[in-house]
């Protein structure tokens, strides 16, 4: 699951943003770490590239593009921005993630969607909180040095072109978004959907706080255990968590506002709903937290979508439990069965392992057998019909996957074939305004490559048969929405190819035991 972050500095010591990337820092005080004998000292491991800069460093190269064209003079000028990709701890063990691969996705992410911006690319192996996840640090410019494409994330035609600034709007970290997990599926990487909100939003300023508290915490109870003293808490808590744990223990049995209000109002919060919005209200506060600082498990919308639910079960007399785990559930807390070991093959690698081998089988034949009837399986053949209905829903995913990732290239090229044209259409007024063919031809040369792209707008809107065109935001919010379909539809794939994988191995153990192969009974039938 690789998460996307955006920082604007407005630092004018562009070697800094360097350092930082290529030295150890501390991670409270983002002061860099100093050797015995006061120097720095650079990170164990790290790739780093620029882009844009020719023979210069990054530093230099930024100066003299900032002088040439009089911007980011100003000390309130946004100098630089910082883009973070980090990615799924697991994806380096699961699917063979490394620094350098990294790097790589990290350079061609930061040609497409920053071309025209110095930039300089770092990966490292390690997050600070040492979680193990890899991630890649995209530095830009804030000037643009070269005339670009128009890209979907713009708004005003003039920001293709040279000494103007990057502007990261909402518009724009959405694009970024959509082509991060865009580039993850392509790599075969975790991800999130990182269009929609959290469940539980944690800011920068809380995650800091929660780390920094933290370490004072197992400072005090290293104290404690020096002294003999009993240890109370192991845990630090914002008052940010400890209210999301109020939230979520008067949510658990509320089955209307009104119920979910005066249960919290006994834990001295008051709750209030304005403008569609709820806000909350702790005893040690004077101004209100609003659901979007905690996160999307407390807006209304969720809230009262729990008040149904809760209303249900308590009509129906259902005890307010969570949901009956799933078959996944289920095998996650057994523990796995892998396939059994042939035996022919065993015998070649000697006496030894083919003594390991039959310990082995016997031990996941009875695991399987205990499986499928704990499964609610009443036969091996049932067994063997799940197995292939399991296996018809990963195609049926798998084939609704391609025809959505179909469409999102189809809709891709449409947007950009819409902004090219935008981009050029200006050239139509200027050939009307040319008096005779000797201008008209001259403006053709002048234009040539213009035309040349406006053209090809023209014919592909003709081979469409299309008449009217929509905007390219739209286009770009039609690609986003297919992008969180084909996300859902690949986080549903690996589920349902994960719990096809188990039953066909669970399939083929009790194969193996029984000597013959299990079939469904409708197959036999025909």
């Amino acid at each position: 699951m690789a998460t996307f972050k955006h920082i604007s500095s407005k630092n004018a010591d562009y070697s800094a943003a360097e350092a930082y990337l290529t030295f150890e820092h501390d991670e409270f005080t983002m002061k860099p770490t100093l050797d015995e004998n006061g120097r720095l000292i650079p990170r164990k491991d790290y790739r780093i590239s620029t882009l844009n800069c020719g023979d210069e460093d990054f530093a230099i190269a930024c100066l003299r593009a900032n002088l040439r064209y009089g911007k980011n003079q100003k000390r309130e000028d946004v100098k630089s921005h910082h883009y973070i990709i980090s990615f799924d701890p697991k994806d380096v063990p699961d699917h063979g993630l490394n620094i350098d691969l990294a790097q790589s996705l990290g350079e061609k992410f930061c040609k497409e969607h920053f071309p025209g911006h110095q930039a300089i690319v770092c990966t490292h192996p390690d997050g600070h909180n040492g979680s193990g996840n890899v991630h890649v640090h995209i530095v830009i410019n804030s000037l643009r040095i070269e005339e670009v494409p128009f890209m979907p994330y713009m708004d005003r035609p003039c920001d293709t072109q040279p000494g103007m600034k990057h502007r990261c709007t909402n518009a724009a970290m959405e694009y970024f978004r959509s082509e991060v997990m865009e580039m993850c599926h392509d790599a075969g990487l975790y991800q999130i959907d990182l269009l929609n909100g959290s469940k539980t939003r944690v800011t920068e300023h809380e995650y800091w706080a929660k780390k920094k508290g933290q370490l004072a915490l197992d400072e005090e109870n290293a104290v404690f255990a020096e002294q003999g003293l009993p240890i109370k808490q192991t845990k630090f808590e914002t008052d940010k968590d400890k209210l999301r744990e109020e939230i979520r223990k008067a949510l658990s049995d509320a089955v209307s506002f009104e119920d979910f209000a005066e249960k919290l109002l006994r834990r001295g919060i008051t709750v209030k709903e304005s403008r569609g919005r709820l806000s909350y209200l702790t005893p040690d506060r004077t101004k209100a937290i609003t659901a979007r600082k905690l996160g999307d498990d407390f807006d209304k919308t969720t809230v009262f979508a729990a008040f149904v639910r809760n209303a249900k079960q308590v009509r129906t007399k259902t005890p307010l439990v969570h949901s009956a785990p799933t078959m996944q559930d289920f095998i996650k807390q057994q523990n796995s069965v892998s396939r059994t070991v042939d035996m022919e093959a065993a015998k070649a690698k000697g006496k030894g392992y083919e003594h390991w081998a039959k310990i082995h089988n016997l031990k996941n034949a009875s695991r399987a057998h205990v499986l499928y009837k704990e499964m609610g399986f009443d036969s091996p053949e049932a067994l063997a019909a799940a197995c292939d209905t399991a296996r018809a829903k990963v195609d049926d995913i798998r084939t609704k996957m391609k025809t959505v990732e179909a469409s999102i290239k189809e809709k891709k090229e449409f947007r950009d074939y819409v902004m090219n044209y935008f981009k050029t259409k200006y050239l139509i007024e200027g050939l009307k305004a040319c008096k005779n063919e000797k201008s008209r031809q001259k403006y053709r040369d002048e234009h040539d490559s213009d035309f040349i792209i406006l053209n090809a707008a023209k014919r592909y809107f003709d081979s469409k048969g299309l008449k009217k065109l929509p905007s390219y935001k739209a286009l770009q919010t039609e690609v986003e929405q297919l992008i969180k379909e084909k996300n859902e539809l690949y986080n549903q794939y690996q589920t349902a190819k994960e719990e096809a994988t188990r039953l066909d191995t669970i399939r083929h153990n009790i194969e193996q035991t029984l000597g013959r192969k299990i079939e469904h009974k409708q197959e036999q039938e025909r």
